[in-house]
C-alpha cells in the first residue's frame, strides 16, 4: 500500500475495511468502514495522526514502509479502532512520542498498554511546529469519549476531526464519491454514535467556526472536500428542528399489532403526517436510529409476551432511551391475550427521555371497530400536538 496524497506533505495512510458488517458487536455496517490515519510531513518534523484497528495494522505499516522517521504520533481517541495499532508504530519508530489530551493519557495506558514515558499531553489550543506546518490541538470531549480531541493544520487548512463528521463508508478513493451517499452514511453514524451528545456536538461545531477549513479529515469514511456541506448537515441534526414524522417500531406475533400499525399509518397519512414503519423482527438497527434523529413522535407497537412487551420492542426502546433523540411525543399501541403490563414496561424503559405520552391503544385479541376508531383518534391527537408545536408538513 502507498500513501495517498491529500495536499503537499499531507497523506492518507489508513485502511479501508470493505467486509466488516458489525461494529462494537452492535452497529450494522452495510457499507463497510475505514480506519483513517494521516501522515503530515513538515520541513523539520513528521507526525502521524491516529493509527488503525489492530485487524488492519499490516495495511498501515505497509503505507509507512518508506517513511524513515516519525517524530510524533497524535492519538485523538483511545478506542482501539483508532489507537489499536499504536504498539506496532511505536515499535518501528522508537523515538516517536505519543501526543494526546490529559484525559487520553491514562486511557491509552489502560486500553492499549502504552508506556507512560512515551506519552506527552497537550492542552486545548496548544500548537506543535513541524517546521513549515503547524498543528493546533483542539479538545473536543464527549464526541464521543471524554478524552477525544481534534487537530487543525493551519497552513493547509485541514481539520482532523476524529469521529466527528465521520461515516462508516468504504470507498476506493480518499474523497467522498457522492455527497448524498455521504450524507446518508454520516446521518447513520451521527445517529448511532453522536446523538446522545447532541448539545455538546453543537458547541464544538460552533467552536470550529473560527477556523478557515478547506478539508475535513475524519477518522472513518471518506475525506470531505466540501466541509460546508457536511457541517450544515450536522447543524441541522443537532438543531431543535423536528420533522412532521411519526416512527413506528413494532413487532407483531399473530397479526393484531400489525393491523393496528397499518390503520394508524393510514390515519396519519390522511392528516398530512409522514409515517415510517420499522418491523423490529427484520429492521436494520441503524435505519431505526437514523429515523430517531428528526422524528417528532414515536409510536411503539408490541404484543404482550409472558405479561410484558416483546423482547425486541424492549431492545428498541432501550436503544432510543440511550440515544436520547430530540423527539417530543410518544405513544404505545398493541395487543394482549389474557393480561399483563406491556405499556408500563415500555414507558419505564424510556425513562431518560422527556416525552409527552399520548393516549395508548391496547386491545385484547384482534382490533375491533372501536379499537380502530381509537387509533384514528390517536392520529388526530398527534396531528394536534404537531400543529401546536409548529411542526408543519
Amino acid at each position: 500500500m502507498q500513501p495517498k496524497k491529500i495536499k503537499d506533505g499531507v497523506f492518507f495512510v489508513g485502511a479501508v475495511d470493505w467486509d466488516r458488517r458489525l461494529f462494537d458487536a452492535l452497529i450494522p455496517l452495510p457499507d463497510g468502514t475505514s480506519y483513517n490515519a494521516y501522515l503530515v510531513k513538515g520541513s523539520e518534523k513528521t507526525a502521524l495522526l491516529d493509527t488503525v484497528d489492530p485487524s488492519k495494522a499490516d495495511v498501515l505499516m505497509s503505507c509507512l514502509d518508506g517513511v524513515k522517521v516519525i517524530d510524533y504520533i497524535v492519538a485523538h481517541h483511545a478506542e482501539q479502532d483508532h489507537s489499536g495499532a499504536l504498539p506496532n508504530v511505536m515499535a518501528k519508530y522508537p523515538q516517536a512520542k505519543v501526543i494526546t489530551s490529559p484525559k487520553g493519557k491514562p486511557m491509552l495506558v489502560e486500553h492499549v498498554r502504552i508506556p507512560e514515558d512515551r506519552i506527552v499531553t497537550v492542552n486545548d489550543g496548544q500548537t506543535l511546529s513541524l517546521g513549515d506546518k503547524t498543528l493546533e490541538f483542539i479538545h473536543t470531549p464527549w464526541v464521543h469519549w471524554p478524552e477525544t480531541m481534534s487537530t487543525y493544520l493551519h497552513e493547509d487548512r485541514v481539520l482532523f476531526t476524529c469521529d466527528l463528521f465521520g461515516s462508516h463508508l468504504a470507498v476506493s478513493g480518499i474523497y467522498e464519491p457522492d455527497k448524498q451517499r455521504v450524507r446518508e452514511a454520516s446521518k447513520r453514524y451521527y445517529a448511532e454514535v453522536m446523538m446522545p451528545f447532541r448539545a455538546i456536538v453543537k458547541k464544538h461545531i460552533e467552536r470550529f467556526e473560527k477556523y478557515p477549513v478547506q478539508i475535513i479529515a475524519p477518522s472513518h469514511g471518506p475525506v470531505l472536500s466540501d466541509p460546508d456541506f457536511i457541517v450544515q448537515c450536522h447543524r441541522d441534526w443537532v438543531s431543535d428542528r423536528l420533522a412532521n414524522t411519526v416512527i413506528l417500531p413494532y413487532v407483531s406475533m399473530h397479526g393484531s399489532t400489525e393491523a393496528m400499525v397499518e390503520r394508524l399509518v393510514e390515519a396519519l397519512s390522511e392528516r398530512g403526517i409522514q409515517a415510517e414503519r420499522h418491523n423490529l423482527a427484520v429492521t436494520d438497527a441503524g435505519r431505526f436510529a437514523m429515523a430517531l434523529v428528526d422524528a417528532a413522535t414515536m409510536v411503539i407497537g408490541s404484543p404482550t409476551v409472558l405479561g410484558g412487551a416483546h423482547p425486541k420492542v424492549i431492545s428498541a426502546a432501550f436503544l432510543a432511551n440511550a440515544l436520547k433523540p430530540k423527539m417530543k411525543f410518544a405513544a404505545i399501541i398493541g395487543s394482549y391475550g389474557w393480561g399483563g403490563k406491556m405499556p408500563e414496561q415500555i414507558t419505564a424503559t424510556l425513562a431518560n427521555l422527556k416525552l409527552e405520552f399520548l393516549s395508548p391503544v391496547v386491545v385484547k385479541g384482534k382490533p375491533a371497530a372501536n379499537d380502530l376508531a381509537a387509533l384514528d383518534a390517536l392520529a388526530a391527537q398527534i396531528a394536534a400536538r404537531h400543529k401546536a408545536e409548529g411542526i408543519s408538513p
